[in-house]
């Protein structure tokens, strides 16, 4: 696994110093607007290029370098941080300037990061698949443990200016990992190598059509995400509401999460995960939004903690155990634009959630939990009336939600039993062949 330690440790080191801007970037939005939509709309300008890139990225994944790929992506996205830094030391940096970089960062980001999760399979071997996807969330996760801490000590001393141009030298060192090792580049199946552009286009969707199993996991996190993303649209807000705009709760509570993430990972990359992975996808989930539930709820900053760590540790758990078994079923010939389309599916909440959030938050739940407001005389006893209560009960309420559907997900056969009912991907090349014609 010497290339994947390679790439990992660059890929590393580029999140962590976005992460430094995201938390910096999050903290000077709330200061200049003091509302939950700004935030959330960074979000969602974010994530929506990344739904459009769906439709083409797969087929360029699959057809060019995938190394040369990402190194564009970083070096695109790493230019979106120099347009902030230049627009932020002429003093002439506003909101919309941030839409349009988290589009950029979005696009790019989405094209780089489908290369990378479709390389491992030609870099690691399958037995440890669950372990690299394991190590990938201890990289998000360490990035969270880190980049509060480091952005919000270095931030009252070098600024949002001194935070950008650490992103930059990270940028640097993740093209530089990149460059170093080389990335072996698969032989296509002849019948798919002649293919022409609508059968590129399509071939994942039929993919998923011809495997129910696969389509199952995917209407799961295509609800998930969009619940997902509701709560994690306003959390910042709400956690700065209730505490009177303290950057320093908000890092403690961002460390937590990725403490608990680094622990959940490393939990998985030693044990390897469950036997069957679909438990780490429904459990994992289950427990990941009781975290959010307690968080929501308490005022103490302990328990918060508590329920930080909690969350960080499951939230491997889904990811790595639903990319692990991707892995397995679908040929690495094929990962590119099977990938690319599950990503279409499954993103297109992403963006849908982060564009209702803020004004869903700041219309109302925020008034209808304010003293007089409808919702105060029925959960002002559990959040209170004051400034983020409305904000803290619309995580609790879609938090609910998103448990009920992760234990229910074992209602389901097509969803409970996909790792019986597809077979790996050593035995699917007469399907890969079939689905061209």
């Amino acid at each position: 696994m010497r290339k994947f330690i390679i790439i990992w440790l660059g890929q590393l080191a580029s999140m962590l110093g976005s992460e430094m801007t995201n938390f910096a970037i999050t903290i000077w939005a709330w200061s200049v607007t003091q509302q939950a939509t700004p935030l959330s709309f960074i979000l969602f300008f974010t994530q929506t290029p990344k739904v459009i890139a769906a439709l083409f990225a797969g087929v360029l994944v699959d057809r060019l370098n995938r190394q040369k790929l990402m190194m564009v992506g970083d070096l695109l996205a790493g230019c979106s941080t120099i347009a902030i830094l230049f627009l932020f030391l002429g003093d002439r940096l506003e909101i919309w300037h941030l839409y349009f970089t988290a589009a950029v960062n979005g696009l790019f980001g989405s094209l780089q990061g489908l290369a990378y999760s479709a390389s491992l399979s030609s870099i690691v071997p399958k037995q440890h698949y669950t372990r690299a996807t394991a190590l990938n969330s201890v990289r998000m996760s360490g990035a969270y443990i880190l980049a509060p801490a480091l952005a919000g000590t270095l931030y009252p001393i070098i600024g949002l200016t001194g935070i950008l141009v650490i992103d930059i030298i990270t940028f640097i060192i993740a093209v530089s990992t990149l460059s170093i090792v080389r990335i072996p580049q698969f032989r296509q199946n002849p019948v798919i190598r002649h293919s022409n552009l609508k059968q590129d286009l399509t071939l994942g969707f039929r993919y998923l059509l011809q495997h129910p199993g696969l389509l199952a996991i995917l209407i799961f996190f295509l609800l998930e995400n969009l619940i997902e993303n509701i709560n994690f649209a306003i959390l910042p807000a709400m956690i700065l509401a209730r505490s009177g705009n303290d950057s320093t709760t908000w890092g403690r509570l961002l460390t937590s999460f990725g403490i608990g993430g680094v622990l959940g990972a490393a939990t998985l990359s030693i044990w390897g995960g469950f036997k069957r992975r679909i438990h780490g996808i429904l459990l994992g989930s289950a427990i990941w939004k009781l975290g959010l539930i307690v968080l929501s709820l308490t005022r103490t900053t302990s328990v918060k903690i508590g329920a930080a760590l909690t969350c960080g540790f499951c939230s491997p758990f889904p990811d790595s155990s639903n990319q692990a078994i991707w892995m397995s079923k679908v040929k690495p010939d094929l990962q590119g634009r099977v990938f690319a389309a599950r990503d279409l599916i499954a993103q297109i909440a992403i963006p849908l959630g982060a564009a209702i959030a803020g004004p869903l938050a700041d219309r109302f739940f925020e008034p209808a939990m304010r003293k007089g407001g409808s919702l105060a005389p029925i959960f002002g006893g559990l959040f209170g009336t004051q400034i983020g209560a409305g904000m803290a009960l619309a995580i609790a309420l879609f938090s609910s939600c998103g448990f009920l559907l992760a234990l229910g997900g074992y209602a389901f056969p097509s969803l409970r039993e996909v790792e019986k009912r597809i077979a790996d991907h050593e035995s699917e090349m007469q399907t890969s062949n079939n689905i061209w014609r």
